[in-house]
């Protein structure tokens, strides 16, 4: 029985500490999206253009994918650009490559044309409030994030219902103080038994 108690205190100490850590998160977070129309924030927008190597042009203009990224293509924009690509939809129309890369608190682009090689790449930043009011909305955030959101509303789940400790259990560091010196109860034993062996003498 007591180590059921102990593992469910614990785990409602677990539970409060993840539910702490999101409520405060979340809570901030609602605020900055109430008012986000009066919260000032600058875009920084970051513009690139490459030109794709001859040797990548020649094959894409041989084998030009109708889906997906070739393994080499998707190398040299991911270090030209110094991005990932990994899990991004790659759409092809009329020779034309074109790949939507949105995150928290931004967006970005690449445009890549298979007839001349021309690339083009486009970032915008909105900020710390943006990224975090994205975190809060689970606006492109992926599956790491959305099994965070879950874990968390489980984590709540559990402390709500988790029922409050025993009144024993708050009254153990008072007992362990009184363990130390005596009280009350221990007082009068101990003028009893004084008493029983006075009288045991007389």
């Amino acid at each position: 029985m007591r180590l059921w108690l102990g593992t469910l205190r614990q785990w409602h100490w677990i539970s409060s500490a993840l539910c702490l850590v999101g409520m405060l998160l979340f809570s901030v977070t609602g605020i900055t999206l109430n008012h986000a129309g009066q919260i000032e924030s600058k875009p920084q927008v970051q513009s690139r253009a490459a030109q794709l190597p001859e040797s990548l042009l020649t094959k894409l203009q041989t084998e030009t994918p109708e889906s997906g990224l070739p393994v080499e293509l998707r190398a040299w924009l991911e270090q030209t650009l110094d991005i990932r690509l990994a899990g991004r939809e790659a759409e092809w129309s009329d020779g034309e490559l074109y790949v939507a890369l949105p995150r928290p608190g931004g967006d970005a682009w690449l445009s890549l044309s298979s007839e001349t090689g021309e690339l083009e790449y486009e970032s915008t930043d909105r900020g710390w409030i943006a990224y975090f009011n994205d975190l809060h909305k689970g606006r492109h955030t992926g599956e790491a994030w959305s099994w965070f959101i879950d874990f968390f509303a489980v984590a709540c789940v559990v402390f709500s219902l988790r029922p409050a400790a025993p009144a024993t259990s708050r009254r153990q560091p008072a007992q362990h103080l009184a363990a130390g010196r005596p009280g009350a109860g221990d007082t009068a034993a101990a003028g009893a038994a004084l008493h029983s062996l006075r009288t045991a003498h007389a």
